[in-house]
């Protein structure tokens, strides 16, 4: 999936650029405590360094524009990505996701399936979002209450809910599975136990589910 892909690159990216600043910050600082030591008593006086201190901050603000620039182009592959896999036509896989508190309800066109969940702190009643591999599948968040925000750790995939409104969204799912998603809009005292599941499943198994059977 490709939202999970290109975080995994942002984050790589960003975890190398703090390692390198702070081992750039740990020696600039080890070294002048070591340069601090040697010299007179009397010469340990602060100086301002303006030469010093613009290079800094030229430097800090490059780091701080390359951190920005990755991101947004990260942003804008995503958005590709997801256009791309948005077919012009009427998706032939859609589901509703309605969120409220403090659990998920998922409708399938034709009302051939319906998926409604009673979150619970022991984590029982959660229900299951079941989707086909290899298929574009569009999903269509609101809210009947607050704001609530649709999220999969594992799949890097977090999208927004809001009331009377529609977010759509399109997805395709690369391999059978079974991932565990949350809430990640604090919402009201029982956010914690809004959770959910995601199964994909292949498109033969997904149409038998559909008409009925388990899966």
């Amino acid at each position: 999936m490709e939202f999970r892909r290109v975080f995994e690159e942002v984050f790589r990216f960003e975890v190398a650029v703090a390692v390198a600043v702070f081992a750039v910050v740990s020696l600039v600082l080890l070294g002048s405590l070591a340069f601090s030591r040697r010299r007179a008593p009397d010469r340990r006086k602060r100086h301002s360094h303006p030469v010093v201190e613009g290079t800094y901050a030229v430097l800090l603000a490059g780091v701080a524009a390359v951190i920005v620039l990755v991101t947004f182009s990260a942003d804008d592959e995503v958005q590709e990505a997801v256009n791309a896999e948005t077919p012009t036509a009427a998706p032939q896989h859609r589901v509703t996701v309605e969120s409220f508190q403090w659990c998920w309800r998922f409708g399938y066109p034709g009302g051939e399936r319906s998926v409604t969940g009673e979150c619970r702190e022991d984590g029982t009643g959660l229900p299951t979002l079941v989707v086909p591999v290899g298929k574009p599948v569009q999903l269509t968040l609101t809210s009947s209450d607050v704001i609530h925000s649709f999220w999969i750790p594992e799949l890097a995939v977090k999208i927004d809910a809001f009331p009377g409104h529609d977010n759509t969204v399109t997805l395709t799912f690369d391999e059978e599975g079974r991932w565990l998603g949350k809430c990640a809009e604090f919402c009201g005292p029982y956010h914690p136990a809004m959770h959910f599941h995601v199964r994909a499943v292949s498109p033969e198994k997904y149409q038998q589910w559909l008409e009925g059977a388990a899966v």
